[in-house]
């Protein structure tokens, strides 16, 4: 009787084992939400983005090859010491399966770099350096949302076409802002432009009066603030103050979303032009969305909280076509599996992980133009996915076979 029990007992644990091996390794996919919630770019994502991952889950039915999905997040502050110990947690101790969002650039080199070594996934949609897809690609690293490649074609060629052929740039002090201003300067001069200086300044800084008066005296036509969140707002709100867009020099917001312009309000970002992978007043299906997302979060999503339902939705798509959420497979899959969802809207992803899909070029109306709450932008053109994004094979990318 013993022996039969036992043998009962190894023959469903060797069951077990093997339903694990094929599906969901230890019994369940554990997705990580890791961003920033209390600094300058809790708006941009923060806890939102972690309201657009539930929602994906929930959408996709809570279970993928019967096992429970959850999602876990953390505030990485914008250290990328702090994110890379949570990183490692998170694999590690947690058996978290994939982690996302992951805001400021220097945030997201360094979980990369984690997730590559520890052979996980990453998909970031929160930060913008092409250096991701780039020269720091990993087999397993995605680019989501956004870069500032894209950037840079949306707003810095819109505004050479409409004169503004010379620029000086407020960039933010770190891997993110050179990213920005290089790609930006690079369109800017390939396009008949030219550059007449730059001003560097610290993340999250509340006094922007020495540098906007250094862009004030280059006389420049068009001040590229290679910045974003707060960083942007605020100088957006004292360059007023210093009456500079009344002298006639134009701002160029390089990185800034529907929830900055929420914050700054119509009458100060009026006729502000950006680019954006996303907006909720687009069609049909993003109005779907963000109406959903509103009702939860009190406010409409920007293209970090709509890529990040986008990436979690695909993972799991992803982790479904593999049969199991074995890094190798899922990586396979999302490398070859087009996106077919409201964000990415047959999107491809290239052999460097960057997902390559229309960008758009939005102006900020007038007060007067606004015909409903968070009815802010006028869609100037759509930029093609291969016109926005680098070609992989000229990435820098090791992995993209030349």
């Amino acid at each position: 009787m013993r022996k039969s029990l036992i043998a009962s007992l190894a023959l469903l644990l060797a069951t077990s084992t093997a339903a694990f091996a094929a599906g969901a390794s230890d019994g369940v996919v554990k997705i990580g939400i890791l961003n920033d919630q209390s600094g300058v770019y809790a708006d941009f994502g923060g806890k939102s983005s972690v309201e657009a991952a539930k929602m994906a889950v929930e959408d996709f039915g809570g279970k993928v090859l019967g096992a429970p999905i959850e999602i876990v997040d953390a505030d990485h502050q914008n250290k990328p010491d702090i994110a890379s110990n949570i990183a490692r947690q998170w694999y590690d101790q947690d058996k978290v399966d994939a982690i996302m969002e992951l805001t400021t650039s220097s945030v997201a080199l360094a979980v990369q770099a984690v997730a590559k070594e520890k052979k996980k996934i990453d998909i970031v949609t929160g930060a913008a350096t092409t250096d991701l897809t780039g020269k720091q690609c990993s087999p397993y690293g995605f680019h989501w949302a956004y870069d500032t490649h894209a950037l840079a074609v949306g707003t810095g060629g819109a505004l050479v076409k409409q004169g503004g052929d010379t620029w000086f740039f407020l960039t933010a002090d770190y891997a993110f802002g050179y990213s920005l201003e290089q790609q930006t300067g690079d369109y800017v001069k390939a396009s008949g432009g030219k550059i007449l200086g730059s001003v560097r300044h610290p993340l999250s800084t509340n006094d922007f009066s020495s540098f906007l008066l250094q862009a004030q005296s280059s006389g420049a036509k068009v001040i590229g603030l290679a910045n974003a969140g707060l960083d942007t707002s605020n100088a957006i709100k004292q360059a007023s103050e210093f009456g500079i867009t009344q002298g006639g020099q134009h701002l160029a917001a390089l990185l800034f979303t529907l929830a900055e312009v929420h914050g700054l309000g119509l009458q100060a970002a009026q006729g502000l032009t950006l680019t954006e992978g996303y907006y909720w007043n687009l069609d049909d299906k993003s109005r779907e969305f963000g109406k959903r997302f509103f009702a939860r979060t009190g406010k409409m999503p920007n293209m970090i909280h709509a890529g990040t339902y986008s990436a979690v939705t695909q993972y799991l798509k992803a982790v479904q076509k593999a049969g199991t959420d074995d890094t190798e497979a899922v990586a396979k899959e999302l490398h070859e599996m087009p996106v077919d969802d409201f964000f990415g809207r047959g999107g491809t992803v290239g052999a460097n992980g960057r997902m390559i899909h229309d960008m758009y070029l939005l102006q900020v109306k007038k007060p007067d133009e606004s015909k409903q709450p968070w009815d802010y932008f006028n869609v100037l053109a759509t930029i093609p996915g291969k016109e926005a994004y680098i070609d992989p094979a000229k990435s820098g990318c090791d992995l993209v076979k030349q």
